[in-house]
Protein backbone atom coordinates (compact mmCIF):
# COMPACT_ATOMS: atom_id res chain seq x y z
CA UNK A 1 0.00 0.00 0.00
CA UNK A 2 1.17 3.65 -0.98
CA UNK A 3 0.05 6.70 0.10
CA UNK A 4 1.20 9.78 -2.55
CA UNK A 5 -0.29 12.92 -3.89
CA UNK A 6 -3.17 12.60 -6.51
CA UNK A 7 -3.03 14.77 -9.79
CA UNK A 8 -5.41 15.45 -12.81
CA UNK A 9 -4.59 12.10 -14.01
CA UNK A 10 -6.59 9.99 -10.86
CA UNK A 11 -9.67 12.50 -11.11
CA UNK A 12 -11.63 10.14 -13.11
CA UNK A 13 -11.19 7.28 -10.63
CA UNK A 14 -11.00 9.34 -7.47
CA UNK A 15 -14.78 10.52 -8.47
CA UNK A 16 -15.95 7.16 -8.95
CA UNK A 17 -14.60 6.21 -5.39
CA UNK A 18 -15.31 9.07 -3.34
CA UNK A 19 -18.99 8.56 -4.48
CA UNK A 20 -19.25 4.96 -4.58
CA UNK A 21 -17.67 5.74 -0.71
CA UNK A 22 -20.52 8.29 0.50
CA UNK A 23 -23.90 7.90 -1.73
CA UNK A 24 -25.67 5.55 -3.81
CA UNK A 25 -26.34 1.45 -2.91
CA UNK A 26 -22.50 0.88 -3.12
CA UNK A 27 -21.76 3.32 -0.55
CA UNK A 28 -24.08 1.10 2.10
CA UNK A 29 -21.52 -1.53 1.67
CA UNK A 30 -19.45 0.22 4.63
CA UNK A 31 -19.90 2.11 7.25
CA UNK A 32 -19.42 5.77 6.11
CA UNK A 33 -22.05 5.93 3.72
CA UNK A 34 -24.37 9.45 3.48
CA UNK A 35 -27.32 7.52 1.45
CA UNK A 36 -29.38 7.84 3.90
CA UNK A 37 -29.10 11.61 4.62
CA UNK A 38 -28.40 12.82 1.19
CA UNK A 39 -29.23 12.17 -2.56
CA UNK A 40 -27.08 13.04 -5.53
CA UNK A 41 -23.30 12.77 -6.12
CA UNK A 42 -20.35 13.67 -3.31
CA UNK A 43 -18.02 15.13 -5.83
CA UNK A 44 -17.54 15.92 -9.97
CA UNK A 45 -14.52 15.88 -12.00
CA UNK A 46 -14.46 19.65 -12.26
CA UNK A 47 -14.99 19.89 -8.47
CA UNK A 48 -11.65 17.65 -7.84
CA UNK A 49 -10.00 19.40 -10.47
CA UNK A 50 -10.38 22.60 -8.98
CA UNK A 51 -9.26 20.87 -5.35
CA UNK A 52 -5.91 19.88 -7.24
CA UNK A 53 -5.25 22.81 -8.53
CA UNK A 54 -5.98 24.67 -5.57
CA UNK A 55 -2.57 26.88 -3.59
CA UNK A 56 -1.95 24.94 -0.02
CA UNK A 57 -4.45 22.27 -1.15
CA UNK A 58 -3.75 18.17 -2.10
CA UNK A 59 -5.56 15.47 -2.56
CA UNK A 60 -3.58 12.41 -0.90
CA UNK A 61 -4.43 9.02 -3.03
CA UNK A 62 -4.04 5.51 -0.79
CA UNK A 63 -3.42 2.65 -3.97
CA UNK A 64 -2.63 -1.13 -3.46
CA UNK A 65 0.34 -2.78 -4.87
CA UNK A 66 -1.92 -3.36 -8.01
CA UNK A 67 -1.69 0.54 -8.33
CA UNK A 68 -5.90 0.59 -7.42
CA UNK A 69 -6.95 3.47 -5.67
CA UNK A 70 -8.69 2.33 -2.52
CA UNK A 71 -8.57 5.12 -0.42
CA UNK A 72 -8.17 9.47 -0.32
CA UNK A 73 -7.81 12.34 1.55
CA UNK A 74 -8.04 16.02 0.62
CA UNK A 75 -5.90 18.31 2.41
CA UNK A 76 -5.71 22.18 2.84
CA UNK A 77 -3.67 23.98 4.60
CA UNK A 78 -5.08 27.68 6.49
CA UNK A 79 -2.91 29.36 8.58
CA UNK A 80 -1.59 26.64 11.24
CA UNK A 81 -4.15 24.75 10.56
CA UNK A 82 -4.47 21.42 7.88
CA UNK A 83 -8.33 21.51 7.15
CA UNK A 84 -9.17 17.54 6.50
CA UNK A 85 -11.83 16.54 4.85
CA UNK A 86 -13.45 13.81 2.65
CA UNK A 87 -11.19 11.02 3.56
CA UNK A 88 -12.73 7.94 1.76
CA UNK A 89 -12.26 4.22 1.65
CA UNK A 90 -13.54 1.98 -0.92
CA UNK A 91 -16.90 0.39 0.68
CA UNK A 92 -15.74 -3.24 0.28
CA UNK A 93 -12.61 -2.29 2.23
CA UNK A 94 -13.32 -0.44 4.89
CA UNK A 95 -13.06 -1.21 8.95
CA UNK A 96 -9.78 -2.85 7.53
CA UNK A 97 -7.22 -0.21 8.95
CA UNK A 98 -7.22 2.08 5.71
CA UNK A 99 -8.72 4.84 7.38
CA UNK A 100 -6.25 5.07 10.11
CA UNK A 101 -3.40 4.84 7.71
CA UNK A 102 -4.76 7.48 5.39
CA UNK A 103 -5.34 9.45 8.71
CA UNK A 104 -1.84 9.51 10.48
CA UNK A 105 -0.13 9.79 6.78
CA UNK A 106 -2.82 13.02 6.94
CA UNK A 107 -1.46 14.10 10.04
CA UNK A 108 2.29 13.62 9.34
CA UNK A 109 1.56 16.24 6.16
CA UNK A 110 0.39 19.01 8.21
CA UNK A 111 3.15 18.28 10.54
CA UNK A 112 5.50 18.41 7.55
CA UNK A 113 3.54 21.17 6.41
CA UNK A 114 4.12 23.13 10.06
CA UNK A 115 0.64 22.95 11.10
CA UNK A 116 0.12 22.91 14.78
CA UNK A 117 -3.64 21.01 14.33
CA UNK A 118 -5.85 19.72 12.14
CA UNK A 119 -9.30 20.97 11.61
CA UNK A 120 -12.36 19.11 10.08
CA UNK A 121 -16.29 19.32 9.85
CA UNK A 122 -18.32 16.36 9.92
CA UNK A 123 -21.91 15.79 9.59
CA UNK A 124 -23.43 16.28 13.15
CA UNK A 125 -25.82 13.41 13.08
CA UNK A 126 -22.89 10.97 12.11
CA UNK A 127 -22.21 9.78 15.54
CA UNK A 128 -20.39 6.73 14.31
CA UNK A 129 -18.42 8.99 12.98
CA UNK A 130 -17.48 11.59 15.31
CA UNK A 131 -16.89 8.38 17.50
CA UNK A 132 -14.12 7.11 15.10
CA UNK A 133 -12.94 10.45 15.12
CA UNK A 134 -12.37 10.98 18.97
CA UNK A 135 -10.82 7.56 19.10
CA UNK A 136 -7.82 9.07 17.10
CA UNK A 137 -7.51 11.66 19.30
CA UNK A 138 -9.68 14.79 17.84
CA UNK A 139 -12.69 16.37 19.92
CA UNK A 140 -15.36 18.85 18.90
CA UNK A 141 -14.44 22.26 19.40
CA UNK A 142 -18.35 23.34 19.71
CA UNK A 143 -18.44 25.13 16.59
CA UNK A 144 -21.34 24.60 13.85
CA UNK A 145 -21.91 25.48 10.69
CA UNK A 146 -24.57 25.07 8.33
CA UNK A 147 -24.30 21.97 5.50
CA UNK A 148 -23.86 23.76 2.55
CA UNK A 149 -26.16 24.41 -0.51
CA UNK A 150 -25.09 22.54 -3.39
CA UNK A 151 -26.13 21.38 -7.16
CA UNK A 152 -24.26 18.29 -6.73
CA UNK A 153 -26.65 16.54 -3.51
CA UNK A 154 -30.12 17.01 -1.75
CA UNK A 155 -30.48 17.25 1.54
CA UNK A 156 -32.79 14.69 3.05
CA UNK A 157 -33.32 15.73 6.60
CA UNK A 158 -31.86 19.55 7.67
CA UNK A 159 -28.12 19.18 8.53
CA UNK A 160 -25.25 20.62 10.13
CA UNK A 161 -21.66 20.46 10.48
CA UNK A 162 -19.24 20.04 13.53
CA UNK A 163 -15.74 21.20 13.75
CA UNK A 164 -13.44 18.85 15.18
CA UNK A 165 -9.71 19.15 15.62
CA UNK A 166 -6.54 17.50 17.21
CA UNK A 167 -3.55 19.24 17.73
CA UNK A 168 -0.20 17.83 16.56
Amino acid sequence: MSITKASIKDIPRLVTLINSAYRGEESKKGWTTEANLLEGKRVNADGLEKIINTPNAVILKCTNVDGKIIGCVYLKKNGGKMYLGMLTVSPALQSGGIGKKILKASEEYAAEQNCDAVEMTVISVRDELIGWYQRHGYHDTGKRLPFPDDSLSVQKQPLEFIVMEKSL
